[in-house]
């Protein structure tokens, strides 16, 4: 499992780096602003110096470091998780979560902070902006949290 959950992270990891790259040096969002793609799509650049949802932002120079720190013992946490791992689903949900808070905590060291463009709205009300990275590590806990309420319970049926 532990050979499944790091070849989900590493994708996850090069999709998001690319991603960004490709936001910053091709599309150079950060000098237009904002492009609307669709209806309820923009592309939106937001330089995100807290953690989910921007909590926790600050502007001092340790800051990034701290919030870097936090993140890369969490990922080492899940990289213990995932060698334990039970399951494929749980590697893959692992992964897509390592993956993804990898990919932040890269940016928080180049940048300061993290790389966040993606700007999904309806109806006048605008969902956080958000990046590829973001949306791994919320269906990667998504996952988690199915199966861990869905999956047959060993001995379910003697307690039954």
């Amino acid at each position: 499992m532990l050979r499944l959950g790091l070849a989900v992270a590493a994708a996850i990891l090069l999709l998001d780096q690319a991603s960004k790259w490709w936001i910053l040096e091709v599309v150079r969002l950060p000098e237009i602003g904002r492009i609307a793609l669709t209806p309820f799509l923009n592309l939106t650049m937001v330089w995100n110096r807290g953690v989910t949802f921007g909590l926790l932002a600050g502007e001092a120079w340790w800051h990034a470091w701290a919030l870097a720190a936090i993140a890369l013992a969490v990922a080492g946490a899940l990289t213990v998780w995932l060698a334990r791992a039970p399951d494929r689903w749980t590697a893959v949900a692992l992964g897509l979560v390592l993956g993804g808070a990898i990919g932040n905590v890269i940016d928080r060291i180049r940048f300061g902070a993290v790389v966040d463009f993606v700007d999904l709205h309806a109806f006048g009300w605008h969902w956080y902006v958000f990046n590829l990275a973001d949306s791994a590590i919320v269906i990667g806990v998504g996952l988690l949290v199915a199966h861990a309420l869905l999956r047959p319970q060993h001995g379910a049926r003697e307690r039954a």
